[in-house]
């Protein structure tokens, strides 16, 4: 059994009762965009390198698992979440698939290589630095929610390097930072390709944003549907429930 730390808690991967992870309200627990990025990422299913960055606990990495046979390194800088992610691996028996890398995400061309992966995911920091006084709430939040360790051009710049000419970078973000992100992938010669809105119910702004890119790709970006996570009334849609649950 593998031992749990301080307030960590032990959940099902969503639906799956085959997967458990751990989580913690104060360390980290993963939230919905997790979730809609390991499904809305283009990976390769049988065979190739997937790397992950920002990784947590671990979450985006298991769940992609489920979906490809590929090796998946994920990369984490919070020595606490690298434990937490390195622990949720063992848990689930999946050392053969998944590496969990402790590190800086800027250092990881210098330690991986330049251009070995087929496809890199990221659910990176939103917000720029906050103010000292928001900084003191809870470190480990704060690092996860705000570019202290990194930036989104860091961001970009890591993945250009780490992604073969080709290959795809997905992230999820916040619809707000769209032309920051268009900007900064056009900059790296990342094109982003497709792109889907999420919309907390319909009436409402979209909050969640999920876009891909190709390095060295041509122009061309496909605008998917919108997603709306809820009903008017409340509880999930069907769309929503299939991602998060699986089919019926």
């Amino acid at each position: 059994m593998v031992e749990l730390k301080g307030d960590e808690r032990l959940d099902y991967l969503l639906a799956d009762e085959n997967m458990r992870i751990i989580q913690s309200p104060t360390v980290f627990a993963f939230s919905l965009d997790a979730v809609l990025l390991a499904h809305f990422a283009s990976i390769p299913i049988s065979k190739g390198r997937i790397l992950d960055l920002c990784s947590g606990n671990a979450v985006i990495p298991l769940l992609l698992s489920k979906r490809t046979k590929a090796q998946i390194t994920g990369v984490e800088i919070q020595e606490r979440l690298y434990d937490m992610a390195v622990r949720n691996v063992a848990l689930n028996e999946l050392e053969d698939q998944l590496e969990m890398i402790h590190g800086d995400l800027k250092e990881m061309p210098a330690v991986l290589g330049n251009g070995p992966f087929d496809a890199i995911t990221c659910n990176p920091p939103y917000f720029k630095t906050p103010s000292k006084n928001e900084q003191n709430l809870n470190e480990h939040l704060t690092i996860a929610r705000h570019e202290i360790m990194c930036t989104l051009d860091d961001v970009i710049l890591a993945c250009r390097k780490l992604v073969k000419p080709g290959g795809k970078v997905s992230l999820v973000h916040r619809p707000d930072r769209l032309l920051d992100i268009v900007t900064s992938m056009r900059e790296q010669k990342i094109e982003p390709k497709r792109m889907r809105l999420v919309y907390p119910k319909p009436g409402k702004e979209a909050n969640i944003l999920l876009i891909e890119g190709v390095r060295n790709g041509n122009p061309g970006l496909k605008i998917l549907p919108p997603l709306y996570s809820h009903k008017q009334g409340g509880g999930y849609t069907e769309e929503l429930e299939e991602i998060v649950y699986g089919s019926k």
